[in-house]
C-alpha cells in the first residue's frame, strides 16, 4: 500500500535519534575504522555513516529497536553520507558505498517487520542532511558576500547521494534539519533529476529546524517564507525537527500546520541538552506533550530527534494507539480536513496546489 494512502487513514510514527543512540554503545575509533577504512588518515570516530560498513550489527540493532517500539518509518543512517560532510573524514570516495550499505540495513529490518505483520507495512526514508555548508550564509563575518559552496556544487553532491539512495531501494526521501532553503532547493532539484534518470518517483518529506525563539530558520526566513520558497515542489509532508523539545516547538508547529499544503510531520528533541550534553525529557513526559499535537490535529507523521530513544517512540506509539481506540482513527489525519480554511488561504496567497 502506498504511504500516501495510509496517511489518509492514520498517523504514522517516525523513528527516533540515531546519533545519540550510537553514543550509548561506547564505540571506539577501531569500531568506526574497522579493517575497511584502516588506511584512512585522521580520526573517523563520530562518522556514524561509516558504521553501516564497519559495525552493521550496531546500526541494524538500532533499526530493530525502533521498529519493535512501533515505528512505521525508519530513517537510513545516511545523514552525513554526502561528499561535503564526508570530506571532514577524508571519505568522499565512499559516498555511494555508505548509502548503499545504510539502505540495505534499514531495508532488511523494515521488510522483516512487514513480513511479521503485513497489515502494518514499514517504510525506509533516506535521510539527507543540509550538509555542513550553507549557500545563503557567509562563514566570514568580515565578508557577507562570501559563500563556501555554490548551488551547482550542492546540486551535484545531493544528486550523488540521492542516486545511491534510490539504487538502494528507499521508499521516501527525507530532507531533514533544513536550515537554508537554497541548500534545500538544490537538493530538491537534484531529486527531480534523479527521478527522471531512474524512472522512479519517490515521495519527498521536508523538515525544517528553527534557529531560535524568533521562529525563523538559520538563514533568516520565517516558516511562511520557507514554505513559499519550495511551493513549486510536490511534497508528501513538511515539518519541523530538532530545534527544541516537544513543548517549545509546538507554537511553530502550529503555525506550520496552518499553512502547510501537504501532510505535516514533527520529530522534536527530547528537550534541550543539559550541561553534560544529555537530554532529560522522559518518554512519559514527551508523550504527554505529543498528545496535545494529536488533540489539536497538528501532525500526520510524528517521531523524535536528538536524545529520543526506542522508549520514547514506544510511549508515542501507545498514545496514538489510544487515540485510535477513542476515535476509530486519529483525529484530523486527513490532509483535506486539517486546517481547511488556512490551507485554502495559503493556496490563494502562494498558488500552492491542493494535494
Amino acid at each position: 500500500m502506498a504511504i500516501g494512502d495510509i496517511l489518509r487513514d492514520r498517523i504514522l510514527i517516525l523513528d527516533g535519534a540515531m546519533g545519540t543512540m550510537v553514543q550509548q554503545y561506547g564505540l571506539t575509533e577501531d569500531d568506526f575504522r574497522g579493517t575497511q577504512f584502516a588506511a584512512i588518515r585522521g580520526m573517523l570516530k563520530g562518522n556514524n555513516d561509516a558504521l553501516c560498513i564497519t559495525r552493521p550489527d550496531v546500526i541494524g540493532e538500532i533499526h530493530g529497536k525502533y521498529l519493535k517500539a512501533g515505528a512505521d518509518i525508519i530513517t537510513s543512517c545516511t545523514f552525513g553520507a554526502n561528499r561535503i560532510s564526508q570530506a571532514d573524514y577524508g571519505m568522499e570516495q565512499y559516498v555511494r558505498e555508505l548509502n548503499l550499505a545504510a539502505v540495505r540495513l534499514a531495508r532488511e529490518s523494515a521488510d522483516e517487520y512487514t513480513r511479521r505483520n503485513p497489515a502494518k507495512p514499514r517504510f525506509v526514508a533516506g535521510s539527507i542532511s543540509p550538509t555542513n555548508k550553507a549557500a545563503s550564509i557567509s562563514p566570514d563575518v568580515t565578508n557577507p558576500a562570501h559563500r563556501s559552496v555554490t548551488f551547482d556544487e550542492l546540486r551535484s553532491v545531493y544528486r550523488e547521494q540521492i542516486d545511491s539512495l534510490i539504487e538502494g531501494g528507499v521508499d521516501l526521501l527525507l530532507f531533514e534539519t533544513s536550515f537554508d532553503t537554497l541548500n534545500l532547493k538544490a537538493g530538491l532539484f537534484a531529486a527531480r533529476e534523479a527521478f527522471a534518470a531512474s524512472g522512479k518517483e519517490i515521495p519527498i518529506m521536508v523538515s525544517f529546524t528553527i534557529g531560535d525563539k524568533s521562529g525563523r530558520i538559520l538563514s533568516g526566513q520565517t516558516l511562511e517564507a520557507a514554505v513559499a520558497s519550495i511551493a513549486h515542489v510536490e511534497l508528501l509532508s513538511i515539518g519541523l525537527n530538532c530545534s527544541f523539545g516537544a513543548k517549545d516547538i509546538k507554537p511553530y508547529l502550529k503555525q506550520l500546520a496552518s499553512i502547510a499544503p501537504c501532510y505535516v510531520s514533527a520529530h522534536p528533541n527530547a528537550g534541550l541538552p543539559n550541561s553534560l550534553g544529555e537530554y532529560d525529557e522522559t518518554p512519559a513526559s514527551m508523550a504527554d506533550q505529543i498528545r496535545e499535537y494529536l488533540d489539536e490535529g497538528l501532525v500526520n507523521i510524528i517521531g523524535g530527534c536528538c536524545g529520543t530513544t526506542p522508549e520514547h517512540i514506544a510511549a508515542i506509539a501507545e498514545i496514538i494507539d489510544g487515540d485510535i481506540r477513542r476515535h476509530g482513527k486519529p483525529a484530523f489525519s486527513d490532509t483535506e480536513s486539517l486546517h481547511t480554511e488556512t490551507r485554502k488561504a495559503c493556496i490563494q496567497r502562494h498558488g500552492i496546489p491542493a494535494r
